[in-house]
Parts: structure tokens; sequence; C-alpha cells
């Protein structure tokens, strides 16, 4: 099982896209994906302290909705609970084995699993920087930057040290997925061709 994961630095970054975009460029893979969310609106957590969703629609009216709309074969918009999480990443195991390529989007899943390359997303126009995501950056084995090509990061503590060592793609906006990561994925992962 490879599993991607797909976080950022802030809500409304562009994660949806990078991941439906990945989606759409390995159309063989059987992609199951899984949206993580900590926003329950309005609906209260099971007792394992989550919610767990199926998406059948491929309209791409919601994020999970978008990931079928790019050709997963399986679409999750899990809604947790930080606080349990112990008990729900255990029901994400059923998901997780159910198939050979998996994409999450999320941050928070990070703490639970060890992801065979973690993407993270940096939209230089939005000033939000969560400090989970700051912890995260260290970590991450690739950046998507949205806006920030020729610039360095405009976020207070973070420079352009932070992403030493990390491949950077510059995309112009998070629905164009940048053909350098299309590259790194092929050559880090043949079987996804």
């Amino acid at each position: 099982m490879t599993i991607l994961v797909v976080g950022g630095h802030a809500r409304k970054v562009g994660k949806t896209a990078v991941a439906a975009g990945i989606i759409a460029a390995f159309p063989r893979a059987g992609w199951t994906a899984v949206k993580i969310s900590s926003h329950f609106h309005g609906e209260a957590p099971d007792r394992d302290g989550c919610l767990i969703f199926e998406e059948t629609s491929r309209r791409g009216e919601s994020d999970s909705s978008r990931f079928l709309a790019a050709g997963a074969r399986r679409s999750f918009w899990v809604r947790v609970d930080a606080a349990r999480s112990q008990s729900w990443t255990a029901r994400l195991e059923p998901i997780l084995k159910s198939s050979p390529f998996l994409i999450l989007e999320g941050n928070d899943v990070l703490s639970h699993l060890r992801a065979d390359l973690h993407i993270m997303v940096l939209r230089y126009d939005v000033a939000e920087f969560k400090e989970s995501a700051r912890d995260l950056l260290g970590r991450a084995d690739a950046v998507v930057a949205v806006g920030g090509e020729t610039s360095a990061p405009p976020w207070d503590g973070i420079d352009a040290a932070a992403l030493s060592g990390v491949p950077v793609f510059a995309a112009p906006d998070p629905q164009t997925l940048p053909a350098g990561l299309v590259d790194l994925l092929s050559s880090r992962f043949p079987a996804l061709g």
C-alpha cells in the first residue's frame, strides 16, 4: 500500500485541487481518496470521535466528490475529533487497507501514520500559517508553492531555509499540477503509471 498525504498551511490553499490533480494524472492507480477534517458543521461525532461518509457523487460538488470526478475509485470524507485520535485512527484502517494507492488530504493524519510521500501546499497569498503546519513543514517530501515561484516565503518565521533540500514545485494556481511533481511521483512510485 502506498500512502500520499497532501497537507497545507491553512484552509483554502488548494489541497483538494492538488490531490485531485494527482488522481487525474495517474488514473490507472485506482485511488482511494480520503479528506480528513476536524469540522463537524453542527453534527456530533460518534463514540469513536469521528464521522465517516463514503462519497458516491461524481459531480464535483464537494471536495470528496471532486476526487471521484478526477478518477478516484472510492472517496471518503472523514471528520475527526483530534482529542480522540486513538479511536478514529482504528476506524480508518479498513479504508486504508482497501486500495494499493491512497491519497489523504489533511494534516492531522500525519500524527498517526507514516506517509510514503507528504506534499505540503503553500499558497503565498494566504497570510495564515497554522502552528501545526509549521511543525509539519520540515517533514514534507515536496512542496507545491502556489503563486510563489520567485519570491521568498512571506510568512513570519518561515524562510527559504525551512524548505532547504525539499523539492519545491511552483504552480500559478492549485488547479495546475506542476509537471515536476508528476515526474517526481512517476520516478518514486513506478507502479502508479
